[in-house]
C-alpha cells in the first residue's frame, strides 16, 4: 500500500511584549521590550506588594533571594543560547518589587514544631491551618494588602508534609483496583480526559490544599523551599531561577508578561477535561473542567457540573448536552467580565473526542460566536525518523494519505541549535469533524505551548488550554463542592 505524505516546518512562535514587533525567545523579548502591558500605559502596575508567610529563617531566605533578583545575576552556564545572564527584576519589567515589614507574618517554630511533631493527617492539617490562617490575617491586617504573598516551607515540611495519604471510600478504592488491574493487563485507554493518576486520588498534595484554602482571601500565592531560595547543587542555576520565579511574579501579582501573537479574529482558546471531585459520598464523581484563554493574554479556569461515576464510562467521560449548553454559557459570561464582549472565534480543546451530545451542547452554547472550532488533541504511536543527529524539529506538522495530521510539539529547535529532551519526541494528532485549516490549528497550539507564566523558557510543549488540567483539577479537589473555585489563572500557577 502507497502511503503518501506530506511534511510542513511552522515557524516558531512570535510573541508581543511592550514595544512593537514580535520575539520568539521570551527572555529576549523582555529584556528588549519589557512586558506585554506596557501597552496598557498608566493602567499597568508600577509597583508589586509581596508579603511573606513562614518561620523566621525561610522568610529571612526569601527576602533576601528577592533582594537579590532586583539587581543582575549573571549565568553559570556560558555560551549558551538556552540560559542567558537575568538582568534584574525592575530593569525586566519596569515595575519594583515592593517589600515591608507591615506584608510579614511569621510562624513561630514553636507553633510550627508541635504541629509538626503530629503524626499524619493530624500534622497535615495542622501545619496547613498554620500556613492558610497566617494568609489569611495577612490578607486583613493592613490596609494596604500585598498582591501576592510568597509562602515559605522549611525542609521538615516539604519532607513530612508534602504529600499524605487520602481516606478512600471503598468503591473508589475498588475503582483504583481495576484502573491498575487494566494497567497490568495492557488495557489503558488510549484517550483519557481525567488528568488525575491512581496516585493522586490516593494522595493529598499540600501545594494544592495551600492553594485552595488561600484562594478564598483573594491574594494568590507563591510557595517558596530551599530549592529556590538556595544554590544547592541539586536545584536550577541562580540566573535560571530567577527569570522562572519573576515571570510567575510578576503574573501573580498582576502583570501580563507577554501573549502569543493571533492573526486573525479575537479568539476565545478553551480546554476541556475532567477531574475528580471528592465527596463524602459512596461514588466517585467527576467534575468537568474548562482552562479558557483569550488571545488578549487574559486567563481563567471553570468548573462545570459533577458527573457521577459509572462503571460504562470508565475514565472516557462525557458531558451531557445540557452540561455541554452550560459549559459554554459559564465560559461566554466570564470571557464578557473580564473582556466586554464575546469572542469572534472559540476553539474548544480535547484529549478525547467529543461525542454527538457534546457537539451538539457546544455548539448550541456557542450559537452567537460567528466561529467555533472543535479540535482534538490525541497522543499517539506515530513517529517520525530524520537523517542526521537531531529529532524532527519542533512545529513539524506531517499529513498521512491527507487524513491523518500530527505536530510535533517537542523536537530540534534551530533557536537553541540543539533538541533539549530527553527521550524521542511524541507528536499529537489532530482532529476535527470540522471543516478547519489545520496549519492554522497547529499554529495556535504552538502559540498556546508559549503561554505557560510559570517559566521563562520557551521549550513548553503543551497548550495551555489543557497542560494545566491536572493542577486546576487538583486544587479544585480541594476547594470541595460546596464553594465556588476563584477563576483567575493566578490562583493555580
Amino acid at each position: 500500500m502507497l502511503i503518501e505524505m506530506e511534511v510542513t516546518h511552522l515557524p516558531t512562535p512570535e510573541i508581543e511584549l511592550g514595544s512593537p514587533g514580535t520575539f520568539s525567545d521570551p527572555k529576549i523579548g523582555l529584556t528588549e521590550g519589557g512586558p506585554f502591558d506596557l501597552r496598557f500605559g498608566t493602567a499597568r502596575k508600577r509597583k508589586i506588594n509581596v508579603g511573606f508567610v513562614g518561620n523566621a529563617e525561610m522568610v529571612k531566605k526569601a527576602q533576601q533571594w528577592l533582594d537579590q533578583c532586583c539587581s543582575p545575576i549573571p549565568s553559570n552556564i556560558k555560551d549558551s543560547t538556552q540560559y542567558l545572564d537575568f538582568p534584574g527584576f525592575e530593569s525586566i519589567f519596569l515595575t519594583s518589587l515592593a517589600l515591608s515589614g507591615q506584608w510579614m507574618m511569621e510562624i513561630g517554630d514553636d507553633k510550627l514544631g508541635i504541629a509538626l511533631s503530629k503524626n499524619n493527617p493530624s500534622r497535615f492539617e495542622a501545619v496547613l491551618d498554620l500556613y492558610a490562617s497566617a494568609v489569611e490575617e495577612l490578607a486583613n491586617s493592613t490596609n494596604t494588602c500585598p498582591d501576592i504573598i510568597i509562602c515559605c516551607l522549611p525542609k521538615e515540611v516539604v519532607q513530612t508534609c508534602w504529600s499524605i495519604s487520602s481516606s478512600l471510600t471503598p468503591r473508589q478504592r475498588k475503582f483504583i483496583k481495576e484502573r491498575y488491574m487494566a494497567r497490568e493487563q495492557g488495557q489503558q485507554l488510549l484517550f483519557d480526559d481525567i488528568e488525575e493518576t491512581e496516585a493522586d486520588l490516593l494522595n493529598r498534595d499540600f501545594r494544592r490544599a495551600l492553594k485552595a484554602r488561600a484562594m478564598k482571601f483573594e491574594i494568590p500565592i507563591q510557595i517558596g523551599t530551599s530549592n529556590l531560595f538556595e544554590d544547592l547543587d541539586t536545584n536550577q542555576d541562580p540566573a535560571t531561577r530567577a527569570w522562572n520565579m519573576s515571570v510567575a511574579l510578576y503574573y501573580k501579582g498582576g502583570g501580563i508578561p507577554w501573549r502569543f501573537k493571533v492573526d486573525g479574529p479575537e479568539t476565545c482558546f478553551v480546554g476541556i477535561s475532567f477531574h475528580h471531585l471528592r465527596t463524602p459520598s459512596k461514588h466517585l464523581v467527576y467534575s468537568s473542567l474548562a482552562q479558557a484563554f483569550s488571545s488578549r493574554g487574559e486567563g481563567f479556569a471553570l468548573r462545570g457540573e459533577t458527573i457521577p461515576w459509572s462503571k460504562r464510562q470508565g475514565r472516557n467521560v462525557h458531558l451531557t448536552t445540557d452540561q455541554a449548553v452550560k459549559l459554554a454559557n459559564q465560559v461566554l459570561q466570564k470571557y464578557r467580565d473580564g473582556i466586554g464582549g464575546n469572542p469572534q472565534r472559540v476553539v474548544l480543546h480535547k484529549t478525547s473526542r467529543f461525542d454527538e451530545a457534546e457537539q451538539e451542547g457546544f455548539r448550541h452554547g456557542f450559537r452567537d460566536i460567528p466561529i467555533v472550532e472543535l479540535i482534538n488533541i490525541m497522543p499517539t504511536q506515530f513517529r517520525l525518523l530524520t537523517y542526521g543527529t537531531y529529532p524532527p524539529r519542533r512545529g513539524t506538522l506531517c499529513t498521512v494519505n491527507k487524513t491523518a495530521t500530527y505536530l510535533f510539539t517537542t523536537g530540534y529547535m534551530p533557536e537553541w541549535r540543539t533538541y533539549p529532551g530527553p527521550h524521542i519526541p511524541a507528536p499529537v494528532k489532530l482532529v476535527s469533524a470540522d471543516n478547519v485549516d489545520m496549519h492554522q490549528v497547529a499554529s495556535d497550539i504552538l502559540g498556546l505551548a508559549r503561554m505557560n507564566w510559570n517559566t521563562a523558557s520557551m521549550s513548553s510543549a503543551h497548550p495551555v488550554t489543557l497542560f494545566f488540567s491536572r493542577r486546576v483539577g487538583g486544587i479544585m479537589a480541594e476547594v470541595g463542592p460546596d464553594r465556588e473555585p476563584h477563576p483567575s489563572f493566578r490562583y493555580y500557577m
